[in-house]
């Protein structure tokens, strides 16, 4: 500004202060060099919109026109791209102006194109995405729709307001929030949609699942795929609180004569493995209902065990996890996949439009969207939620000191690492798996020295600091669950006890369903001061109520990983307070890795609470990890 006026540099200013202008009216006089004309020429609210739409097989086609207040028309198609193409809120035409848009015209605009995937010459979406754009529909000015939208409405608000009963015969009482999951579930099948059972560990999921097989048992047959550690926990619990159903381990005896004999009331568990080695036989039958447990062990689209989920038949479909998210939202997609195919559009629009604008550019827009589209179809409740009768949970760091040998390991094993890895391009896959390599050495360097080389003979700090808190705990009574991801650090720490006359019960990921079982049930029943298990093999499926204290020997990469292993302790069941100790070796990449735990803690909770997510790491971002602390 000077003594005269003002000047306005940027454009958009510009085109701002002349759109404040405009809407003054004749109460200002505006002064242009001669020839000129005002260039802000059209206005457009959401109410001068016009949509029409009409069904295509599983698809809704959508059109319309925007008619400006100067007359002019543009047509849906080209308004979604220009918006998209916008910087701000004012679209230039040509030699024609500008166009102004509200805020409120731009956002809703922005969210249409959201829901909405270009096909051919022309748009469509899914009809799974009907109640995201019901309420956006009915804000266009005019709208032009068949009787299947119509009905598809109709449809979904008759089933919200379903009051589904509990099955007379199930042999459990369900706490109220298990009770509401059974009759959200109920009415998603009602309405013909799949759901996404994501609650925290420890709350049941298993139970609720149990309750919508029951009462759909009577129409047809119920498939359960698990992992393999989980199957003879579906087999109990089915037993235990639904004993009209049927339920029968599949892989044993005729398995042919097993899937075609399947009718009403029987319920086959399958484990995953056995799903894909099966999968042409398994997917000749119509399920009723289809059940994916732990569904995270579907979240990579390529693996042989989510094609050959994909390829399932079902009435129903439902998964239950309690990290549907574990690294990054494409695991998330593919899960939404299975459920409601169609409903988060191709991989590659669900990354150009949702997951690369959340993970890159952290957009709350985006954020917002992708929620409001899955909202209906996943539930997820959180313990400290709905069991106000839980115990208290404490987690506690316990950051160890290397010895000065140590120390020097530590730095030959990074230093090593870096020398091998030399002058990396993160654009090379390759190169990501060497840099993961490295960085499991240097991990497993934290561990203990002799993971790396067997014959060193230098003693681990960490193994010194879990036998000092083992002793803590034994002496006042407590009992203890110990995870590693290691097999190998499980076995030295094994071999700590014995020494010092503990005793313990062990799981890894070899153990046979049988011993599995049996150490379980030893543990529950008081025999053993420890369980010593693989963080992957007993991160799931366990109740172990017995123990009072977690201890983690070493950080995952996933904090969620590490949570699904101490809610063995801390759920239902539970009567003492929770400690959860974590052992981390300070100065090295352990610290780096906790770290990292702040923005990747609760990634489905972030989304559904509108906070910030993380993604994959890049190999630039892991190469951060080996240099120096």
């Amino acid at each position: 500004m000077d003594g005269n006026g003002w000047t306005l540099n940027d454009p958009y200013d510009c085109l701002e202060f002349l759109d404040e202008l405009h809407a003054l009216g004749n109460s200002v006089l505006v002064a242009w060099p001669k020839g000129e004309t005002m260039r802000i020429q059209h206005r457009a609210t959401f109410e001068s919109l016009s949509l029409k739409i009409r069904r295509k097989q599983d698809w809704f086609g959508i059109d319309g026109e925007l008619k400006l207040d100067s007359g002019l028309v543009m047509g849906l198609r080209e308004l979604l791209e220009r918006v998209e193409e916008a910087q701000g809120r004012f679209i230039q035409l040509g030699d024609q102006g500008f166009i102004a848009l509200t805020d409120r015209f731009r956002r809703r605009v922005q969210e249409l194109a959201a829901y909405i995937d270009r096909h051919g010459k022309g748009l469509r979406f899914h009809q799974a995405r009907t109640p995201a754009l019901e309420a956006l529909v009915e804000e266009a000015g005019s709208v032009d729709t068949d009787d299947t939208w119509t009905s598809r409405i109709r449809q979904f608000r008759e089933a919200q307001s379903l009051d589904p009963t509990v099955p007379s015969t199930l042999r459990a009482e369900l706490r109220d929030y298990q009770a509401q999951g059974f009759r959200w579930a109920a009415r998603l099948a009602a309405w013909g949609a799949g759901a996404c059972l994501a609650d925290d560990m420890g709350l049941g999921k298993t139970v609720q699942a149990l309750t919508v097989a029951l009462a759909r048992a009577p129409t047809g047959p119920t498939l359960v795929v698990a992992p393999t550690s989980v199957c003879p926990n579906w087999i109990d619990e089915a037993r235990r609180f639904t004993p009209t159903l049927n339920p029968v381990v599949f892989g044993y005896g005729d398995r042919e004569e097993s899937l075609q004999s399947a009718g009403p009331y029987d319920l086959i568990v399958c484990s995953y493995g056995l799903l894909h080695q099966e999968a042409d036989r398994i997917e000749t039958v119509e399920w009723e209902t289809i059940v994916l447990d732990e569904a995270q062990a579907i979240k990579n689209r390529n693996t042989m065990r989510s094609r050959a989920a994909m390829r399932l038949r079902g009435t129903f479909r439902m998964i239950t996890t309690g990290t549907p998210i574990e690294n990054h939202l494409g695991e998330l997609w593919n899960l939404f996949n299975f459920i409601n195919p169609g409903l988060l559009g191709s991989s590659e629009s669900f990354n150009a439009k949702f997951a690369t604008p959340i993970h890159q550019q952290g957009s709350s827009e985006a954020r917002g969207q992708l929620k409001r589209l899955i909202q209906p179809f996943i539930l997820r409740r959180t313990k400290t939620a709905v069991l106000d009768e839980l115990p208290a949970r404490t987690e506690i760091t316990i950051r160890v000191e290397m010895t000065e040998p140590e120390r020097a390991f530590y730095e030959a094993v990074r230093q090593r690492a870096m020398d091998a890895l030399g002058d990396q391009n993160s654009e090379n896959g390759k190169s990501h798996l060497q840099i993961l390599a490295e960085i499991m050495k240097l991990r497993r360097s934290c561990c203990h020295p002799r993971l790396v080389v067997p014959e060193v003979d230098i003693p681990g700090s960490k193994l010194e600091a879990f036998a000092e808190t083992v002793v803590e705990l034994m002496d006042n009574g407590h009992k203890a669950l110990v995870f590693s991801q290691f097999v190998d650090h499980l076995r030295i720490v094994q071999s700590r006890l014995d020494q010092m006359g503990i005793s313990y019960r062990y799981l890894d990921g070899g153990t046979r369903p049988v011993v599995r079982k049996r150490e379980i049930d030893a543990f529950q029943a008081g025999n053993g001061d420890l369980f010593l298990i693989s963080l992957r093999a007993g991160g799931q499926g366990l109740n172990l109520t017995a123990a009072d204290y977690v201890i983690h020997l070493d950080p995952w990469w996933n904090p969620a990983v590490e949570d699904q292993a101490s809610d063995r302790a801390h759920r239902i069941g539970q009567t003492r307070p929770v400690t959860i100790y974590r052992l981390v070796m300070k100065d090295t990449i352990e610290e780096k890795i906790v770290d990292l735990h702040a923005e990747k803690r609760d990634l489905a909770d972030n989304l559904l609470e509108g906070a910030d997510m993380s993604g994959k790491m890049s190999a630039d971002e892991l190469l951060t990890l080996l240099r120096g602390v």
